[in-house]
């Protein structure tokens, strides 16, 4: 059984730094037994990251629609899972205002890191949390999960604006805000008629292995994968030039692009 200081020590050699800004994807299930569970794993990655930003998905595409279409920031469950559950709960914890593609932030900058995301009408704008973490030259663990999870290339397909990848029409959602105002909120959903595409993002690992990109480890018993956010958005952006209809198929990256 895993204790704290194991999950922090696992952390530390899979190469996250304590000030790094940090993004997890996570299954808990995949940690294996833990004292205390769940709540330990996340007092070791606030503990270790309090220096720096911790920031975990608490997506509700799953639940927001046209019907159910009032997103409650401080009440609204995640629907990626048990760490994300239990982390919109901790003292000092912000979640952003994004009606389905919401995070929570942990840190000293986390109030401005999550601020506006009530303005954007699409999934994951260049200028939203999830373009941030370009900019902040983030990190982001995949804690037992594969790239199928990876919102961020969701979010660098969207930047450069691959076909078929939202939709033309809005669904009229609204933000009930902490203050009792409720804000409207048109947004463009992802695109499904093509299936998820993200099934094939995993096509991606063997590349990002390959360019150092990614490195491999274990949190527990969670193989995982810690990656670069600038080198991911980087290196399928390049992809994406070449072939942008890369990830409507789970055909294996030419070597002749990244091996050189």
């Amino acid at each position: 059984m895993y204790n704290k200081n194991d999950i922090i020590s696992s952390i530390m050699n899979i190469g996250v730094q304590p000030t790094d800004t940090l993004l997890v994807h996570s299954s808990m299930k995949s940690v294996g037994k833990v004292e205390n569970g769940a709540n330990t794993v996340l007092d070791a990655f606030m503990e270790y990251m309090k220096e720096g930003l911790l920031i975990f998905p608490t997506h509700t595409w799953a639940q927001i629609n046209d019907q159910y279409n009032v997103f409650s920031p401080e009440t609204e469950p995640s629907c990626v899972g048990i760490l994300s559950n239990l982390f919109l709960k901790r003292t000092n914890v912000i979640r952003s205002w994004h009606p389905t593609h919401s995070v929570a932030a942990y840190g000293a900058d986390a109030v401005n890191y999550v601020a506006g995301e009530e303005r954007w009408d699409t999934p994951c704008p260049r200028y939203s949390c999830w373009g941030k973490l370009y900019d902040r030259k983030a990190k982001i663990l995949f804690l037992g999960c594969s790239l199928r999870s990876n919102t961020f290339i969701h979010s660098v397909e969207e930047w450069h604006a691959i076909p078929m990848r939202l939709t033309d029409t809005y669904q009229q959602l609204k933000i009930a805000t902490p203050k009792g105002c409720t804000i409207d909120r048109p947004l463009r959903r992802h695109y499904n008629a093509l299936g998820d595409v993200s099934q094939n993002y995993d096509k991606m690992l063997e590349p990002f292995v390959y360019t150092r990109i990614a490195q491999k480890g274990f949190i527990g018993d969670a193989e995982s994968l810690l990656c670069d956010a600038l080198g991911m958005a980087d290196l399928t952006t390049s992809f994406l030039e070449r072939n942008p209809n890369l990830f409507e198929d789970n055909n294996a990256i030419p070597y002749e692009w990244y091996r050189k």
